[in-house]
């Protein structure tokens, strides 16, 4: 098992970890899974602006990716950062989460970033809060009923690691 820096050739891998959570779950709110091609200009677009993207891999595939990027556009946000994380389904629940969000947050100060915030789709979602708050997050708040999906209004929970 590995984490290193994602490369525009893993695009297809991450369209396809990301697929089951647009189409079956509620962490994401996109309602249609992105393209192989549309994974790739996200990645580009990411790894433009110095930011990282990580992708955890066993026995030669991915199953795993984590990426940081700004907060917010404005200028202000710079130091702050906004988390993203997918796993497998068949590789959840095996600690590839949690290596992957530390490493992203070495990698997150290495870019820059001196604050994290994880917006977490759904407040039922206990494993990604869970995976959150052992990797040093904190609650932050909650937004309730910002999005709906599956014919239900959904909450984000917001959480907070500070990286200095």
């Amino acid at each position: 098992m590995s984490i290193r820096p994602a490369r525009m050739e893993d695009a297809a891998a991450l369209a396809a970890i990301y697929a089951p959570a647009v189409l079956h779950g509620t962490a994401s709110f996109e309602l249609e899974p992105p393209s192989a091609a549309e994974m790739a200009q996200r990645l580009m677009r990411v790894k433009s602006h110095g930011w990282p993207w990580l992708v955890h891999v066993t026995m030669g595939q991915i199953d795993g990716y984590a990426y940081a990027t700004q907060f917010r556009d404005r200028a202000a946000y710079r130091y702050c950062g906004e988390t993203s994380v997918y796993v497998a389904p068949d590789a959840q629940r095996t600690g590839i989460g949690q290596a992957l969000l530390m490493a992203l947050a070495s990698e997150a100060r290495a870019a820059g970033f001196r604050e994290l915030i994880a917006v977490i789709g759904d407040s039922a979602n206990e494993a990604s809060i869970g995976l959150h708050a052992n990797c040093g997050f904190r609650p932050a708040g909650v937004l309730q009923g910002i999005g709906e999906k599956f014919g239900r209004r959904l909450d984000i929970v917001m959480m907070q690691r500070s990286l200095s």
